[in-house]
């Protein structure tokens, strides 16, 4: 990416010099840049995830807007995939995981116990890094979470959420004379496609993407990158990527992570034109990471 290649010099001070005048709105924890947006859909405040005495996120603070796209990056192993898994409590699944801090979906507590975790999954989606159809056919793919969550009311009301779903995840055109076969002898690409359809059938708010086109090829990796964008209309997602090209190419805010900490938040094309944090700046520039 060109971009990256052209950067304007930055800081060059130590990192979390709170002190230079270069980066006047770092947060006391040291973040920089605008973690907070306006009528946030999700907001996170002093999130700290802990695999038994691993700190493995640290005062983690973070906003994702409606009907943006965030782009988490950052090395292997800095936290972002276990910061997206807190958004659904997917970390709930893993002994020995204890998350701190404040995190709402729509200004409720989506820790407070009297939360439901299988709607909360509902309302917040997840798409994973490698495609995990189910082994049924393309229509009960989709069909199965309208059809255990009660969403439907006929068959006809189940044809028509599976056609819309296939539609936005721009699938339908290429399986819709096909739904009787099964979900797992699509094409990989298809195959992640039909996922985000399976998603997008429980009408989520939010959805989560952990690295949705690592194991894809660059046509595949093309199409889901165009229907992320297309989707942002109706969705608010948050996305880790290790592709610094793909971040830049579908998300409007990005955030960079490096040991478990949120050192830098901003606008995507300040972020790898003009980043504010020296961290972000030698990882983008290839120096380390």
């Amino acid at each position: 990416m060109e971009q990256t290649m052209n950067m304007s010099k930055t800081t060059a001070e130590p990192a979390f010099d709170v002190n230079s005048s270069a980066l006047a709105d770092r947060r006391v924890d040291g973040t920089v840049g605008k973690i907070r947006v306006d009528n946030p859909r999700m907001s996170t405040t002093d999130v700290d995830v802990y695999y038994g005495d691993k700190h493995a996120i640290q005062n983690v603070s973070l906003d994702i807007g409606q009907n943006e796209v965030v782009a988490m990056i950052g090395p292997s192993g800095c936290g972002k995939s276990t910061f997206l898994r807190c958004l659904n409590r997917m970390n709930d699944t893993v002994a020995g995981c204890k998350v701190t801090g404040t995190l709402l979906l729509d200004k409720e507590d989506i820790y407070d116990p009297k939360i439901d975790v299988v709607p909360l999954r509902v309302r917040v989606g997840m798409v994973f890094q490698k495609p995990n159809p189910f082994p049924k056919s393309i229509y009960e793919n989709v069909a199965y979470g309208p059809r255990i969550h009660g969403l439907i009311t006929s068959n006809a009301d189940l044809d028509e959420i599976v056609e819309t779903s296939l539609k936005k995840a721009g699938l339908w055109e290429e399986v819709k004379d096909r739904m009787d076969q099964p979900g797992t002898g699509l094409s990989g690409g298809q195959q992640q496609r039909l996922c985000i359809a399976r998603t997008i059938a429980v009408s989520p708010e939010v959805i989560l993407m952990d690295e949705p086109c690592s194991a894809l090829d660059p046509i595949a990796t093309a199409k889901i990158e165009e229907l992320i964008d297309e989707l942002r209309e109706q969705f608010t997602i948050a996305i880790v990527t290790h592709s610094m090209q793909q971040a830049a190419r579908v998300s409007q805010r990005t955030a960079y992570f490096h040991l478990g900490k949120l050192v830098e938040v901003g606008e995507t094309n300040q972020i790898f034109t003009a980043p504010k944090h020296k961290l972000t700046e030698d990882y983008i520039t290839g120096r380390f990471g």
